[in-house]
């Protein structure tokens, strides 16, 4: 129902005058403020019914009827009950509670009641103002129901004796507007106007009073207010007619004026009341009363009867009144009485403190959030007037958070930056409100926010990349790896997932399996060095977000090799019908080399190197087999009763710490007739070969002895060249360093049994090695193993081709031999 039909309503009830008035309120108040930005008036009168309609808010906003409860609509008051609610399913605004103006507004002449109309995501607030009328719901009342008064008879005609008004607590013509005094021959009744409008009546004599006459009179007076219907009260008047009292008591001033601060303290001296009576004895004697006094203030002043001294009694409080009039009445013994105005204006000071009420608040909000995002609402007030009652409200300061008022006393507490959960996942906001008064009060509020978590960081690896050793041949499921991802985000956005990456080689990533929950890495099948000594992998973290965020490192899996292979004889050529044969000459010396076994090992390292031993022979102590080699050479010269024919049993161990071995059968056949070959004889002149050893152990001594003492000189030399003892002399006189300690070189000898590859590497001076105390020689060429290496590889070539023939090699892998010169 709309704010007209109410109105129309509530009317109908009156006459056609009241309805016309009425009805010319409303559309004026509908034209000044219905149409005002964010705000709608409505005007109705006190006391409608529960569940009446005020207005519809979604008509009278422009909302949408579906916005109300999606975005949780609701009504708020601001420092006072709430008098309405929202229904949300039509969009009207209906009354809650009783709407009495009276006890609301008192005697205030517009009752506005406010309220905030807040919608929530986003929030938005708009301002509803309840604009009371008053109806005529109060009769006028007398403070007392009987009015005494002591008049002497020998009052003059036309004097005035004040009367105690009647109290309506309506407004304007619904209030007392007019009395009336029972019919009677000796006074009539005259109507003042106070300072602030007020009317009241005064009993003003018309006929001279007589006591022996009639010593008493009883009139009924009548306080009628202009409402419709007329509402009136009555008291009664009993006036005693008293002896004659020549003066009646006067006051120094007819009103009098003072002012008091709010909050004063009991006994405060507010004024001192001075009345005079030229009379002697008991009609001189002067006492004070207030002539009429609420119960409000009934409380708060007090009146010494004896000197008229008026003192604060209770708290005096300038926002429940900011001035008070009173009549106060001073009588002498006699009966006789005067009176005066007493107005006190009470002084306003700061001593209510601001007001902060938070009507709507967020406790988190999304670190994603942009600048702007609104997390509370908040209105601020103070119950003071003036410049204590302007209040300012702050933030904490270093907060990424603001303030921004558009409508008055109202905050929004907004973001002021991009916020991040990871540096502050957690604010507490001070707010605080500051009035203008002296001095200043203030409230505080705080306000706790929480920030939730975005996924805005992926997993990071301790390390980019990592290096594992693994052996072959380990069991599948073989523990390889933990891999250790963090993520600094929060909840499920931390919560990482390995797998291995989809870039990694199908081939490769089938060789491991991951725990997706720890990261840990497993073998899923078997490894073989010999197959693949190396490979890599990928592995993804991923974050549990949405979307998901994802980091990548590489894994570089090296496989160590294990002795699992044993070695392999490739000559002789170990079949199960045939052994070649290998033949000797009947004269070959001591040390003559018969034949060589050939063994390879497809392991690496120390796994591949191979020893030779004779484990069985024909003959014992006839021939030998070299450890590293596996050259057989005969141990003695042959003899007549020597067979002709022997066959060995060479063992081919590997080194392995748990060593594999295989055996070679070697068929040696001794034939008459076959030349000797020089170059393959080994020990020519054991005693040359000793005495050479003597020659160059001597020199080696001598030669280490010569380095020594020459250190030794030259640190003494450095020493003394710091402290400039002794005087460096040019280049050309420095001594020689020997040639024999030049750096060494490397020949590379790329496949046994071939043509030597001879690379040199001649030595270089680092920078400023001019400075030193040596000069060096000219670089030596010592090539003695180089020339053993050619005459080896000249008599091995003729003795190959002279067994070609009748020898049938299977040729294996090539393995790189080194020699450090």
């Amino acid at each position: 129902m709309s704010t007209a039909s109410l109105f129309l309503k509530a009317c109908c009830t009156m006459d056609h005058p009241a309805y016309l008035k009425w009805w010319t309120v409303f559309f004026l108040c509908t034209l000044l403020f219905s149409f005002s930005f964010g705000e709608v008036r409505y005007v109705l009168p006190e006391e409608m019914q529960r569940g009446s309609v005020i207005g519809n808010v979604v008509r009278d906003l422009g909302l949408q009827l579906s916005q109300l409860h999606a975005r949780r609509a609701r009504v708020v008051a601001e420092g006072t009950s709430l008098h309405c609610e929202l229904d949300t399913a039509s969009g009207n605004l209906l009354i809650s509670q009783r709407i009495d103006r009276e006890e609301l507004c008192a005697q205030a002449a517009a009752c506005i009641l406010q309220f905030q109309l807040l919608l929530e995501d986003p929030l938005q607030a708009f301002s509803l103002v309840l604009d009371i009328s008053d109806i005529n719901d109060n009769s006028p009342a007398f403070a007392t129901d009987e009015i005494k008064l002591d008049l002497v008879e020998s009052t003059v005609l036309g004097w005035r004796f004040p009367l105690e008004s009647a109290h309506d607590p309506d407004l304007g013509t619904n209030s007392v507007c007019e009395y009336k005094l029972s019919q009677n021959d000796h006074f009539a009744l005259e109507i003042s106007t106070q300072i602030n409008g007020n009317a009241y009546p005064e009993l003003v004599l018309k006929k001279p009073l007589d006591r022996e006459e009639e010593a008493e009179h009883l009139l009924e007076i009548s306080g009628l207010d202009g409402g419709h219907p007329v509402r009136s009260g009555t008291a009664s008047i009993r006036i005693r007619v008293l002896d004659a009292n020549d003066n009646i008591p006067v006051f120094s001033q007819r009103v009098y004026r003072v002012s008091v601060p709010e909050n004063s303290p009991l006994g405060t001296l507010i004024a001192t009341l001075n009345a005079t009576d030229l009379d002697e004895g008991v009609y001189g004697e002067i006492t004070y009363s207030f002539s009429h006094l609420s119960d409000k203030m009934g409380g708060v002043i007090e009146i010494n009867p004896l000197n008229g001294e008026v003192r604060v009694a209770g708290v005096i409080d300038y926002e429940e009144a900011s001035s008070h009039e009173l009549d106060v009445q001073a009588k002498d013994g006699g009966g006789q009485a005067s009176h005066c105005k007493l107005i006190i204006n009470v002084i306003d000071v700061n001593d209510n403190n601001p007001v902060i009420e938070i009507k709507s608040a967020s406790t988190r909000v999304a670190e994603d959030s942009k600048p702007g995002t609104m997390i509370a609402l908040i209105n601020i007030y103070d119950l003071d007037t003036g410049s204590s009652g302007r209040v300012t409200c702050s933030i904490s300061d270093y907060v990424p958070f603001k303030l921004v008022s558009e409508v008055k006393n109202y905050y929004m507490l907004v973001t002021g930056e991009m916020l991040d959960r990871e540096v502050q996942p957690e604010y507490n906001i001070t707010v605080t409100a500051t009035d203008a008064g002296s001095p200043p009060l203030s409230s505080v509020k705080v306000l706790t926010l929480v920030v939730d978590d975005v996924n805005d960081n992926p997993p990071t690896f301790t390390q980019s990349a990592y290096n594992v050793n693994v052996l072959e041949n380990q069991p599948m499921g073989t523990f390889v790896l933990k891999l250790q991802a963090q993520d600094i985000d929060d909840a499920a956005n931390a919560k990482i997932i390995y797998r291995i990456s989809k870039d990694t080689n199908s081939d490769v990533s089938s060789l491991l399996t991951i725990n997706p929950d720890t990261g840990e890495l497993f073998t899923s099948r078997l490894f073989d060095y010999e197959q693949s000594a190396h490979f890599q992998i990928k592995v993804t973290a991923r974050d549990g977000g949405d979307p998901p965020l994802s980091a990548t490192c590489a894994v570089n899996v090296f496989i160590k090799d294990q002795n699992d292979n044993a070695p392999v004889v490739l000559y002789p050529v170990q079949t199960s019908g045939f052994i070649a044969e290998d033949m000797v000459p009947i004269e070959a010396p001591r040390g003559y080399l018969v034949t060589k076994v050939v063994a390879v090992d497809a392991d690496s390292g120390h796994n591949a190197w191979l020893a030779y031993r004779i484990i069985k022979a024909t003959r014992p102590n006839l021939f030998m087999a070299d450890l590293h080699t596996g050259e057989i050479r005969t141990l003695r010269a042959f003899m007549e009763e020597d067979e002709p024919k022997h066959t060995l049993v060479v063992l081919v161990t590997d080194n392995g710490v748990d060593a594999l071995s295989a055996t070679a059968t070697v068929s040696i056949v001794i034939s008459d007739g076959l030349p000797v070959f020089n170059e393959l004889f080994q020990f020519a002149d054991d005693s040359q070969d000793e005495n050479n050893l003597t020659l160059y152990l001597i020199i080696a001594l001598s030669a280490v002895s010569f380095l020594f003492l020459l250190l030794i000189s030259c640190v003494c030399y450095f020493k003394l060249c710091r402290r400039s003892y002794v005087y460096r002399s040019t280049t050309n006189s420095l001594p020689i360093f020997p040639t024999t300690y030049c750096s060494s070189t490397l020949t590379d000898f790329s496949h046994c049994g071939t043509l030597l590859g001879d690379d040199r590497y001649d030595p270089f001076l680092t920078t400023g090695s001019w400075r030193g105390d040596f000069r060096f020689g000219p670089n030596t060429d010592t090539d003695t193993l180089k020339k053993r290496s050619a005459a080896y590889q000249k008599n091995t070539l003729r003795r190959l081709s002279a067994e070609r023939g009748s020898l049938k090699v299977r040729a294996g892998p090539q393995h790189p031999c080194y020699v450090i010169k």
